[in-house]
């Protein structure tokens, strides 16, 4: 089993596009078993593939020693199951300082072992939360704006985990239209680049990946092209 982590310091930019869209490509393009685990509370992933109901039970994983397995749900996808987030996730960086378990997050993704694939759809910022994703993750998958703010949070990632973790960055929200951008690929070609596009936002509004409702956008290729990479990368 493998365990990709889509985690970035700042908020607003696409991670959840990238945990859904990347762990449709895991299910669908590789097929292979893949759990997508929302730990954001804001529970955008859980929203797309979600059945839409309110939950307030998610913290219970952390806080009651409730087996993974009793909340995975299958989404519409094949091979494509859920452990959806909540609001009582809010208080997940207090609840693991308090139980005071460095690697609770990497004991319970061992548990899931009948799946190939876990893609971590986490919460943004430097918390306790962050540092039980690195210690779980086989790789980080971080989203980059190509703008200056967004590079600067990249750096501040690369010196809080250390080289704990393998890590890939992602141009995300790319406008080929924007010198800024264009010079921020120059300086980084070898990152992988997903372009600014509608058909995110449509397929949003759906409720399904990009893969699904737009397979032959040039974004959607452009997820699987990073797909592929990460299979190279991380096994």
């Amino acid at each position: 089993m493998t365990t990709v982590a889509i985690y970035s310091l700042k908020g607003g930019v696409g991670k959840s596009t990238l945990a859904v869209n990347l762990a449709w490509c895991a299910a669908t393009l590789s097929a292979r078993r893949t759990l997508l685990w929302d730990l954001d509370p804001q529970a955008a992933s859980s929203w797309i593939l979600g059945d839409g109901g309110q939950h307030d039970r998610a913290q219970a994983l952390f806080s009651r020693d409730v087996a993974p397995a009793r909340m995975i749900a299958a989404t519409g996808i094949d091979r494509l199951d859920l452990l959806p987030a909540d609001a009582s996730l809010r208080d997940l960086n207090h609840l693991f300082r308090e139980i005071d378990k460095k690697r609770r997050l990497r004991k319970l993704v061992s548990d899931l072992g009948e799946h190939d694939y876990v893609i971590l759809d986490c919460p943004p910022g430097l918390t306790e939360t962050a540092d039980q994703v690195a210690r779980a993750a086989d790789l980080i998958v971080v989203p980059v704006i190509p703008s200056p703010l967004s590079q600067r949070a990249f750096a501040a990632v690369e010196r809080h985990f250390g080289g704990q973790v393998p890590m890939l960055p992602v141009h995300v929200m790319v406008d080929r239209r924007r010198a800024l951008h264009v010079e921020a690929m120059q300086r980084h070609p070898d990152w992988p680049a997903i372009p600014m596009a509608s058909a995110v936002e449509n397929a949003t509004a759906r409720r399904l990946p990009v893969g699904a409702a737009a397979p032959r956008s040039p974004v959607t290729a452009a997820f699987t092209h990073l797909w592929r990479r990460i299979e190279r990368t991380a096994g």
